[in-house]
């Protein structure tokens, strides 16, 4: 009966390290779309630098120049945003690291319990047999004189 507990309980707590794992799975997904996602702000960036240097040695107009610069200093809010979005997702990675831990730390402790179960319950079975083999050996041995 009580085994018969422990194993739901550790089917339970499997279900739940499965979807910690997958969480934390997606977690780590959504900071390496965020990188990529940084990495494309810098190139885009470096590559509009590229341009404007390229169009001020052909000559620029003030406001051409300025147009360059504003959307320059707009990237480089973009990629302030991103580093940010990257930081959050670090830090949700690591709830959801501690929340796989916290199950399969859980899990692991049924599997425990249901181990020195085993154990207990294989310690009186092989206690049951000793005592019916030394009953038939004393009644053998009865019969025998």
């Amino acid at each position: 009966m009580a085994s018969s507990a422990l194993t739901t309980l550790i089917e339970l707590a499997e279900n739940d390290v499965e979807n910690a794992a997958k969480n934390l799975g997606r977690m780590i997904k959504a900071r390496d779309d965020a990188n990529e996602q940084l990495k494309l702000l810098h190139q885009y960036r470096d590559d509009y630098e590229g341009r404007l240097q390229s169009n001020a040695q052909q000559g620029l107009s003030v406001t051409q120049f300025a147009n360059f610069r504003a959307f320059i200093v707009k990237l480089d809010q973009a990629v302030d945003g991103q580093k940010k979005i990257i930081l959050d997702a670090e830090y949700r990675i690591e709830v959801a690291k501690k929340a796989w831990q916290e199950c399969e730390k859980k899990r692991l402790s049924y599997k425990t319990l249901i181990d020195r179960n085993a154990a207990v319950e294989l310690k009186k079975e092989n206690k049951r047999d000793q005592k019916q083999t030394d009953e038939r050996a004393t009644r053998t041995l009865f019969y025998k004189k």
